[in-house]
């Protein structure tokens, strides 16, 4: 039997945009009334993610922002989706999340990826030595976990040692898959602007998952681009942005977020339609009854323990009414 909606948890991803004719500043504020507003409708989590050297995007120094929207809220989970664990050492990670943790008990996690976030030039600016391939990223990531544990190390993470906090792996392809299941942890795939490899990912995890301390079973969480509002034309507008955005990474350029525009066909040809629309597969735009329709198909396909949605929307306004439009459909 297929799983409904009203049984998967649903959260919230935030890339924390820059808007055109806009700041980081305004960027935080935006996201922080995003986060007080899914506190209240009942939400799971709310997660940021680092990227660097992207002009439309704020969220470069992760904990930092994760501090801020925990401060700002009081019930919902509050992480990173993820940290590039890549980028930094893992006892300032350790520390970092620790001090978090502590900050806020019980409502913090921790994603980690293995890839940069960035180029490899501003890679090297970050000053990290590891293989740029994420090769070493088990080595690193069970030097991280060891930071959290009690064992007796001359090295502590403090605050950091002893906390439980809850560690994803989050993925595009199937060596992360492959890795969260056999170390028995929670999996998150980024199928809102990597869909293809889903379904195969998704078959890797569960087929090499071992019990852990941390789950007896598999624990997918899935991330979908959902743009919902109170009519399917106004939601097909307002998701212009979004696909000038998937645009803009087609074209290898960088830049805000942009207002809609009226037709799309202006902006993009035949060929870069056909790329971002398979960018976009795991992606809904419409009314209630829509995003509920293809919300369910997504769960039919995936059997995702939990939905991660992101919404990329000019309007803060007509942002948050998509969220709550979403709520609606998972309680109803």
């Amino acid at each position: 039997m297929n799983k409904t909606l009203q049984q998967t948890k649903y959260s919230v991803l935030d890339l924390a945009p820059i808007l055109e004719g806009h700041t980081a500043a305004d960027s935080f504020q935006d996201s922080l009334k995003l986060a007080k507003a899914v506190d209240q409708l009942g939400y799971h989590r709310y997660w940021l993610a680092e990227h660097h050297n992207m002009p439309g995007i704020a969220s470069s120094a992760t904990s930092v922002v994760i501090g801020y929207i925990a401060g700002g809220t009081s019930k919902i989970r509050v992480g990173s989706g993820g940290i590039m664990l890549p980028n930094h050492a893992p006892l300032v990670i350790a520390e970092q999340f620790g001090t978090l943790e502590s900050m806020y008990p019980g409502r913090i996690d921790l994603g980690l990826g293995r890839a940069p976030g960035t180029d490899q030039i501003t890679a090297h600016a970050l000053r990290r030595n590891h293989r740029s391939d994420g090769s070493d990223f088990p080595e690193q990531l069970e030097e991280l976990r060891d930071f959290f544990s009690t064992e007796p190390k001359r090295v502590r993470a403090i605050p950091g040692e002893g906390l439980s906090i809850p560690i994803w792996l989050l993925g595009s392809s199937g060596f992360s898959a492959r890795l969260a299941g056999q170390l028995g942890l929670p999996f998150a795939f980024a199928s809102h602007f990597a869909p293809e490899y889903l379904l195969p990912a998704l078959q890797l995890y569960r087929d090499n998952f071992r019990p852990s301390d941390v789950l007896d079973k598999p624990y997918v969480m899935i991330g979908v681009n959902v743009i919902a509002a109170d009519t399917g034309e106004k939601a097909k507008w307002l998701a212009s942005s979004q696909e000038q955005a998937f645009l803009n990474i087609i074209r290898g350029k960088s830049g805000k977020l942009q207002p809609p525009v009226e037709q799309m066909d202006t902006v993009w040809n035949v060929h870069e339609q056909t790329l971002v629309e398979k960018m976009l597969t795991y992606s809904v735009a419409g009314d209630a009854s829509t995003v509920k329709t293809k919300l369910q198909q997504f769960l039919n396909e995936t059997e995702a323990d939990e939905m991660i949605i992101n919404t990329h929307v000019y309007d803060q306004t007509e942002r948050i009414r998509s969220y709550e439009i979403v709520s609606s459909i998972f309680k109803s």
